[in-house]
């Protein structure tokens, strides 16, 4: 049986720590593999305790709410699920999607370079 931790909401997380993810917040990916398959988007948040990430436009559901003090219309809320680090592939500059592998600059710097065209890729938001 696995371990669970504390205010984990319920979801089993490993104890090992957190994994490094391929893809951080503001790259484009490319959905592979779900319903979503085929559609692009940035990603909006990553969360690395469960190897998830919110990709915009992806993995749409509808939360029915009733009239609170935030939102007094109530309603239904659309909104992105997370879906799985491993069903999302990276963008290359030119939009091909790719693994990734880095390398160390001559300052010491660690920059991601894309393993299809060897061409560098830019850091988010830069």
């Amino acid at each position: 049986m696995p371990r669970r931790t504390i205010g984990s909401g319920g979801h089993a997380r490993a104890h090992h720590g957190v994994r490094k993810m391929h893809v951080r917040k503001g790259d484009r990916v490319r959905v592979i593999r779900g319903d979503d398959v085929g559609k692009e988007g940035t990603v909006l948040r990553a969360i690395p305790a469960d190897n998830r990430v919110v990709v915009e436009g992806v993995n749409m559901r509808k939360r029915h709410t009733r009239p609170s003090n935030t939102n007094p219309e109530g309603g239904i809320l659309t909104f992105e699920a997370p879906i799985h680090a491993s069903n999302v592939m990276l963008l290359d500059p030119d939009g091909e999607p790719t693994r990734t592998r880095r390398q160390i600059e001559s300052d010491g710097r660690k920059e991601r370079i894309s393993v299809r065209t060897g061409s560098p890729i830019p850091e988010p938001g830069a």
